[in-house]
């Protein structure tokens, strides 16, 4: 029978197992215990809604992994934030029954932080690396010969007196996790057997999740104010707990009982968060491409100084989303609007706009 895993974030002593799941597959959360923000994370593959794609094809590695008693082969995850990527590196071990280890690539300035990991790992255990694409270059050539041999190489001494010192590690599954894939060298990309990319959720599975989530909470929620939490998520898991969470303390505030959709509209509106997930930074960008820059095409760092935002907080939050919607556009001279952030915003007026805008 599969032991318990042990989640562990370093190479020292190691916390005690994670309760068991009561009947039914959810656990008992107590408001009072530090993880119970966690517990909003699915323990088995079964428990996961959304990328089927992903979770048969992590179902068939599992399986035969299983049948051969080997370990799991080393595995990237990669995709936007708040899609599943470290949920999915944290229910692998429990489905193996094997202990997981948790790092991070700004945590692991030179080989000599990537040891204790290493030293303390088990036969077929997980060491789960997340943002791996920001590892620097000594660390990920150091780990090479730790993917592809399982063979960790020291030098002791220095000159003439200088040896390298062999140790051999018992073969393991490392788990990365990345949201700009692009950044990963080659061979350290092709180190990795198998390779999972996780796409933006729909609007029924992130109703689901709302809807499973708020029991977890244990707040009564009505499926229409589940669905309008979902549709106002962008497509994210995390976006949508964390509106789910906004939702439950506006209700217990402000009223008393289940989260009705009045409630949830209510509260979603004081959060300045439209019906398309637009905040109050996303409708203030349109706004001032459309009357500043006569709907564009603009430049990021003008939009960003009319704005007094900093470009790059624009470009790495702002935008991706309203690309996303179409509601603008990148070109050669700059950013352009779209007719339907126009539509969408209501915004009307007889401006000449540039020789070959979109309008």
């Amino acid at each position: 029978m599969a032991r318990e895993p042990i989640i562990s974030g370093g190479g020292g002593e190691k916390p005690p197992p994670i309760p068991p799941s009561i009947p039914g597959g959810m656990s008992a959360p107590d408001p009072g215990d530090d993880r119970f923000n966690e517990e909003l994370r699915p323990k088995k593959l079964v428990d996961v809604i959304g990328q089927r794609k992903v979770v048969e094809r992590l179902q068939i590695m599992l399986n035969a992994c299983r049948k051969r008693k080997e370990p799991l082969g080393h595995l990237l995850f990669d995709g936007p934030p708040g899609l599943g990527k470290t949920t999915f590196a944290t229910v692998l071990p429990r489905e193996l029954g094997v202990e997981c280890h948790i790092t991070s690539g700004p945590a692991l300035s030179a080989p000599k932080d990537l040891l204790p990991y290493l030293t303390n790992l088990t036969y077929g255990s997980v060491l789960f690396i997340d943002e791996i694409h920001r590892l620097p270059k000594t660390v990920e050539e150091f780990i090479y010969p730790v993917m592809e041999d399982f063979r960790v190489d020291i030098a002791l001494g220095e000159g003439v007196n200088a040896r390298t010192v062999n140790l051999k590690l018992k073969p393991f599954t490392l788990i990365g996790a990345t949201t700009r894939s692009g950044m990963l060298s080659a061979p350290l990309r092709d180190r990795f057997v198998n390779r999972q990319h996780l796409e933006f959720y729909s609007t029924e599975e992130l109703t689901e999740i709302v809807t499973r989530n708020a029991a977890k909470l244990r707040t009564q929620i009505v499926s229409a104010a589940a669905h309008e939490i979902a549709i106002r998520s962008r497509g994210t898991p995390r976006k949508s707990n964390n509106l789910l969470r906004w939702t439950r303390d506006f209700v217990d505030s402000e009223a008393d009982g289940q989260v009705t959709l009045t409630l949830a509209q209510a509260a979603l509106e004081k959060l300045e968060i439209d019906s398309l997930g637009l905040d109050h930074q996303d409708r203030r960008y349109l706004k001032t491409l459309w009357t500043v820059f006569a709907g564009g095409p603009a430049g990021l760092q003008a939009i960003g100084h009319s704005m007094n935002v900093p470009p790059d907080t624009l470009e790495d939050e702002v935008e991706p989303f309203l690309l996303r919607l179409g509601f603008i556009q990148r070109t050669p001279r700059g950013r352009t609007i779209s007719a339907a952030a126009l539509e969408h915003l209501k915004l009307s007026g007889d401006i000449n706009l540039p020789p070959g805008h979109l309008f």
